[in-house]
């Protein structure tokens, strides 16, 4: 299994060991409608893959690791945190800056990584989108808080520095994803689901729905982000789907912390004779889930049409 290189809000590696069966065994165009973090995507077996976000930084950093070559990927990566004198504990150790592996690296790369968000920022208000542009993206997103994607309102990356840095893992993490997406035929783009032109796709396409979830207060929720209204729009998306026969997966929770997702659940047993509910083993912990118990256990389900 190839993991994402991102830290995703609601990723769904841990969960593909049972998702990735239920799909159909032969499907020429899968649609990864909300990719987020591109686990999904980047794992299934298909012709080739449309992943759509609204997040349009998000997408630009895949393009940008599927056509710039590997070795300048990794060399900018590199050579951006030598510039800042951001530490990088795989060559260097964590006494050589005065660190341990309990506390984390903040102390040390807390000002040297607040001058990189700066110079991100002041490149994204000159609108200097190049591949360099999206390589210091990815360093921003890799040396800050919890390795999170976030823009305040004026589109300036507002996350503080976070306790790791660009360790062995998250290197090879990047380094297998670069592979896999350079060998996939894909593409992407940035549409809301409900311009989604559903005419381009017939019975051989798949299209997997992994959405905001309406009831947990991940950090895509914290202003109201996803509302019913989306909800609603979804789920009348997906009986359009089904109405031109073309399977699809909606992956949700019905119940989580004690809230229930009342408009997905009336509409699961509406649907009873077309739709099929899988429930998913699945208890984690995520510090993106703002709470003093960090375990949280949701009622995971996937729903097919198939």
């Amino acid at each position: 299994m190839i993991q994402s290189p991102l830290n995703y809000t609601g990723g769904k590696y841990k969960l593909l060991p049972q998702i990735l069966p239920i799909f159909p065994k032969n499907i020429n165009l899968f649609v990864d409608l909300f990719c987020g973090g591109c686990n999904v995507g980047i794992n299934v077996k298909c012709n080739k893959v449309l992943y759509n976000d609204l997040n349009q930084n998000l997408l630009y950093l895949y393009n940008t690791l599927k056509n710039l070559d590997k070795q300048s990927i990794f060399e900018w990566i590199y050579e951006i945190i030598e510039k800042y004198d951001l530490s990088l504990v795989s060559k260097n150790g964590y006494n050589y800056y005065n660190c341990d592996s309990g506390k984390g690296l903040g102390n040390y790369n807390k000002e040297r990584f607040l001058k990189l968000r700066e110079d991100f920022n002041k490149r994204t208000a000159e609108k200097r989108y190049d591949y360099y542009y999206y390589i210091m993206f990815y360093v921003v997103i890799v040396y800050a808080f919890n390795n999170q994607i976030r823009f305040n309102t004026d589109g300036e990356y507002n996350l503080p520095v976070g306790k790791r840095d660009f360790n062995k893992n998250m290197q090879s993490k990047l380094s297998d994803f670069i592979d896999k997406i350079q060998k996939q035929d894909c593409e992407f783009s940035c549409i809301d689901f409900r311009k989604f032109d559903i005419n381009i796709l017939d019975i051989n396409d798949f299209v997997y729905i992994d959405p905001p979830y309406l009831i947990t207060c991940a950090t895509y929720n914290e202003q109201g982000g996803w509302k019913e209204n989306d909800e609603m729009d979804l789920l009348e998306f997906l009986d359009k789907l089904d109405e031109k026969k073309i399977q699809f997966a909606l992956s949700n929770v019905l119940r989580s912390k004690g809230k229930e997702n009342n408009i997905l659940i009336n509409w699961i047993n509406s649907n009873k004779d077309k739709y099929k509910t899988i429930y998913l083993n699945y208890s984690y912990s995520n510090s993106n889930y703002h709470t003093k118990d960090k375990t949280t256990s949701s009622e995971e389900v996937l729903i097919i049409n198939y």
